[in-house]
């Protein structure tokens, strides 16, 4: 099997995000997305156990390297980073004409996939939210999209995958070639040991721009008006209890449109 699984540089979740001409500062304390190393383990676990290959794509800045090397450290077989100056602020439209680009170059032709049998997602990236880029990626690519599974197989020409939808089981199958984006409930993320992290270092790793991709620039099709910093927390409002904190508690929320 040939896999691509796509992966994201994020700012780390825990740091101070801020934003500049509208767009996110990237590369201060930014690391693998999250929900990306759920789709690294099931696209290894798949060729170890039908044998074949792992590449880990994504598109961002030279920084967006560290993500790669970690997606190899967890046993990708090699990599390939799309950056382009005429990238920064893409949005979803582009991102996904992009990789769809990427993926066809990696797979050998010039429509659908070429040899890539699987195209495997996180369910979102932690950055932004949308779970919009499995659903265009595989429509760029005219592949079917299976997503939020929670368990993922391959069988005899085709991939199935199980999912919950609110209070309902779903198993859904398709031929391959196809995409499949999976949750933080399909695996455990392996923890690379020293000897993956030092065969890391000696696993390819391509850099692309657009010309390589036979690509034009293209203005996003979405843009940030504006942006501002949400307001800290006011202090909260501390009552001592003398046997009327019931009352005032009930009065304050009928005051304020609570209830």
């Amino acid at each position: 099997m040939k896999i691509v699984v796509c992966v994201k540089h994020v700012p780390d979740v825990q740091s101070e995000r801020r934003m500049e001409d509208g767009h996110l500062v990237r590369g201060e304390e930014d690391v693998l997305n999250e929900l990306d190393e759920n789709a690294v383990e099931a696209a290894v676990s798949l060729v170890e156990e039908h044998g074949g290959e792992v590449i880990a794509l994504t598109m961002g800045p030279e920084d967006a390297e560290d993500a790669l090397r970690r997606a190899l450290q967890m046993g990708a077989d090699s990599a390939v980073l799309v950056s382009d100056e005429a990238l920064a602020g893409s949005d979803v439209v582009v991102t996904a004409r992009t990789l769809a680009a990427a993926i066809r170059r990696v797979g050998g032709g010039q429509e659908g996939t070429g040899d890539v049998d699987l195209v495997v997602t996180g369910m979102a990236s932690l950055d932004a939210l949308t779970s919009l880029l499995p659903g265009a990626l595989a429509a760029e690519l005219h592949v079917p999209a299976l997503t939020l599974a929670a368990d993922l197989e391959v069988g005899d020409g085709d991939v199935v995958i199980t999912r919950t939808v609110g209070a309902v089981r779903e198993v859904l199958s398709a031929p391959l070639p196809a995409l499949v984006s999976v949750t933080d409930q399909a695996n455990e993320p392996r923890y690379p040991n020293f000897a993956a992290m030092r065969a890391a270092r000696r696993k390819p790793l391509e850099t692309w721009d657009l010309a390589a991709l036979g690509l034009e620039p293209a203005e996003p099709s979405v843009a940030v008006l504006c942006d501002q910093e949400r307001p800290g927390r006011a202090a909260g409002i501390i009552r001592t209890d003398a046997g009327e904190a019931g009352r005032e508690l009930a009065a304050w929320l009928v005051e304020n449109q609570l209830v």
